[in-house]
């Protein structure tokens, strides 16, 4: 591998997020290692067809529940980007157990993140970025309605365990996993530092269709004919990406950063959406809901973040998806 801006480790490497991140280290000069399930599989052929990776990308085989292959991947690194967050397969097949037992539901994800943290200890890993989910901060029923949510709003774990939504599973294990490395970084002295994205929109780089892209062309299809209409906060996938490299190089940065700069009521999204694309089956029907608290993503930009507008996200986002054959007209 060339020499560059140092090596750096990023789990979970042909996901959504951790492909455009992969993407942005490599053009940055950055040595890296991605742990994927397979090398081979033919859904990383995206990560190894990008711009430097010849040279400057290698993929580990590797499993978040597995210590010795996390090992053999962050080992000779000076940073880690834990991206990668495991869905128990039971869990999505089985909606009614997915309340029923804690270890199923909170396992892999706890768990997997500390041994990903353990490791770094071990290697002397520099400083640990690890992808949260605006799902830990939002479902917090305390929080007033007219105050923006900042990182000191936490989910409520209760809350979602009581309110029995079938999605509310990954709610807590994101929440829960959070939770754990920032107490981890308190206790042993690791540097890490934890980033939030709201709902993430943008073009693909890798090959299947992933459950943020998946909700987005659901507005077009027809699928929701009736939609609440509740506040969905939108980020760009290329400025999470940049968001993360951010956190890692600024040594200000600390604890947990919100990333959600577009904070939308649904009708307005589809009237957005409408008026540039016209030929969809939008949703016609929508239900109000009670007011809802806005995330800010403002101790982000403070820390000097930049982001597309929301415009530019969805008309590469469809431009994207129109060229993939995913997002075709009535």
């Amino acid at each position: 591998m060339e020499q560059g801006e140092g090596r750096v480790c990023v789990t979970g490497a042909g996901g959504f997020v951790a492909s455009w991140l992969v993407k942005l280290l490599l053009s940055k000069g950055y040595m890296v290692h991605g742990t994927v399930r397979n090398p081979d599989d033919e859904k990383n052929n995206h990560l190894k067809s990008l711009e430097k990776a010849q040279e400057n990308l290698q993929l580990f085989k590797a499993d978040l529940l597995d210590y010795d292959s996390l090992y053999a991947a962050i080992e000779g690194c000076s940073g880690v980007f834990h991206v990668a967050s495991p869905v128990p397969p039971s869990s999505v097949a089985n909606p009614e157990a997915r309340f029923s037992s804690a270890t199923e539901l909170l396992e892999p994800a706890v768990r997997g993140t500390l041994n990903v943290l353990k490791v770094c200890s071990e290697t002397g890993v520099e400083r640990v970025v690890v992808v949260s989910s605006i799902v830990a901060v939002t479902l917090n029923p305390s929080w007033p309605p007219n105050k923006p949510m900042d990182e000191d709003c936490w989910t409520d774990v209760d809350y979602c365990r009581g309110s029995k939504v079938w999605y509310n599973w990954y709610s807590i294990a994101k929440t829960t996993a959070e939770r754990e490395a920032l107490k981890y970084a308190e206790n042993t002295g690791l540097d890490v530092v934890t980033v939030c994205p709201s709902c993430v929109f943008g073009p693909l780089l890798h090959p299947t269709m992933n459950t943020s892209t998946q909700i987005f062309i659901d507005l077009f299809n027809g699928r929701f004919e009736t939609v609440e209409n509740s506040i969905w906060a939108i980020v760009d996938v290329r400025d999470v990406a940049e968001a993360l490299l951010l956190v890692y190089k600024k040594k200000e940065a600390s604890g947990r950063y919100i990333c959600a700069p577009h904070p939308v009521q649904i009708h307005s999204l589809v009237e957005k959406l409408k008026s540039k694309y016209p030929d969809y089956n939008y949703p016609k029907n929508y239900i109000e809901v009670d007011p809802e608290a806005k995330p800010s993503s403002e101790k982000l930009k403070r820390l000097g973040w930049e982001c597309r507008s929301l415009e530019e996200t969805i008309a590469d986002s469809v431009e994207c998806y129109q060229e993939a054959g995913i997002l075709n007209k009535d």
